[in-house]
């Protein structure tokens, strides 16, 4: 499936669940305020039969026009000819909220415009909010016509509502579901399409490794057939050579990709024995000084640590440098220049290996530890190696219990900061 396939099925995936989320909120919203009305019809029902209640208590036949009102969202006024005794208004709601199936908490208020005077009941603490609109409406005199009044305030009445969709809840939970499900499904195809292609590039580059010093060996062992070449003894050992070096160039590499293979299934046993980090640095910045004196560049070395010995195999600590060192001189500009150097922190020291190489960006930091992950360098192709050296120098600070860092800037080079702690029982 190539990159175009997977971003049309996205692009339609996408598209799809907006369309499915634009009609669900649709629906729940047209849900919504279907409850909400036949909530509000029943309040009117009920508050209208209070009234009717009031008047048949006091005794009073004459007729009011429009006896509720709907003043907000959640707050209902009711008109009455006359005064009523809070308890009895009380119970007259709350018979007729039953009836109406309106079993929600609610507040109530009683204007007396006799004593000019306002009760408020005590079933939720929302007083000041009720007092604020009752004293608005007094103000804007809205029924001029009404003596006495009673409101009922429903602090709760949107839980109420969505309590009532349960259905729509439901549907709604499921399908958030199918989104994350489809979701982590493209995740998958995409992260299975990068490792795939890592994987290639991994093949390709470990074919193009193994591939060159078997030709140099099978190139030299044609020469060696020759029956001639007894007859030129240095040319005859220089071929020898070859073959020596070209070997053991094979051997290195297939052990790199074996040592991956068994980090990767923690197979590793690693022979701890007291290693002074000091010799180790020092014989690996050893090791490249032929390869620096053919690229005009250097190593400065700098270690200051007072206690560099801790307790690690001694074998992959020296590759751990060998890679660093080794990345350094590959992906320097043009002459690289090196800087190895170690200081004392916390109970521990501190490694640096600092370059004056291509550098990287923040987004390729991210990835830079990542297994058979390699660094772009644009159109360069003289970088050679399988992309799990940084994979191998991770995973082996952490075998010996160390943290590693990195700093770098595009153009300006990188730095690689490797902390160890010491053990303390060994001499300095």
């Amino acid at each position: 499936m190539n990159r175009k396939t997977i971003r049309l099925i996205i692009f339609f995936a996408a598209f799809t669940v907006i369309g499915v989320f634009s009609f669900q909120f649709f629906w729940v919203k047209k849900a919504f305020t279907l409850e909400e009305k036949q909530f509000n019809e029943r309040v009117h029902v009920a508050l209208s039969s209070v009234v009717s209640e009031v008047q048949r208590l006091n005794k009073d036949s004459s007729a009011i026009y429009e006896p509720v009102k709907q003043i907000s969202s959640n707050y209902f006024l009711a008109s009455t000819n006359d005064t009523l005794h809070p308890y009895v208004l009380e119970n007259l709601l709350i018979n007729e909220f039953q009836k109406g199936n309106l079993i929600t908490d609610f507040e109530y208020v009683l204007y007396d415009c006799f004593t000019d005077s306002v009760v408020f009941g005590d079933f939720v603490e929302i007083k000041t909010e009720a007092k604020d609109l009752v004293y608005e409406i007094s103000e804007k005199d809205k029924w001029n016509q009404a003596s006495h009044y009673f409101g009922v305030y429903f602090p709760s009445k949107e839980v109420r509502l969505v309590d009532q969709m349960g259905i729509w809840i439901v549907s709604t939970i499921f399908l958030l579901l199918v989104v994350v499900f489809f979701s982590y499904t493209i995740w998958v195809i995409l992260k299975q399409r990068k490792l795939s292609e890592i994987r290639t590039d991994f093949i390709n580059n470990m074919t193009h490794e193994l591939k060159t010093p078997i030709s140099t060996i099978s190139l030299s062992t044609e020469v060696l057939t020759n029956p001639n070449i007894t007859k030129d003894p240095e040319r005859l050992k220089n071929y020898a050579n070859i073959i020596k070096e070209e070997t053991e160039r094979l051997r290195l590499q297939v052990d790199k990709v074996l040592q991956m293979a068994t980090l990767d299934k923690n197979r590793l046993n690693l022979e701890m024995e007291d290693v002074n980090l000091h010799d180790v640095i020092k014989k690996t910045v050893a090791g490249f000084e032929l390869i620096l004196d053919s690229n005009d560049g250097k190593i400065d070395v700098s270690l200051k640590a007072r206690n560099p010995t801790i307790k690690g195999d001694r074998m992959h600590l020296t590759n751990v440098f060998f890679n660093l060192i080794d990345n350094a001189i590959k992906y320097s500009k043009n002459k690289p220049e090196i800087l190895v150097s170690t200081v004392d922190y916390k109970n521990g020291l501190h490694i640096r290996v600092k370059d004056n190489g291509i550098g990287m960006t923040r987004e390729q930091q991210k990835h830079v530890f990542e297994n058979f992950y390699r660094v772009p360098t644009n159109d360069r192709h003289d970088v050679k190696g399988f992309g799990i050296g940084l994979n191998y120098v991770m995973k082996m600070v952490k075998k010996h219990h160390g943290k590693i860092q990195l700093k770098s800037e595009l153009g300006s080079g990188s730095t690689f900061r490797i902390y160890f702690s010491t053990n303390k029982n060994a001499r300095k």
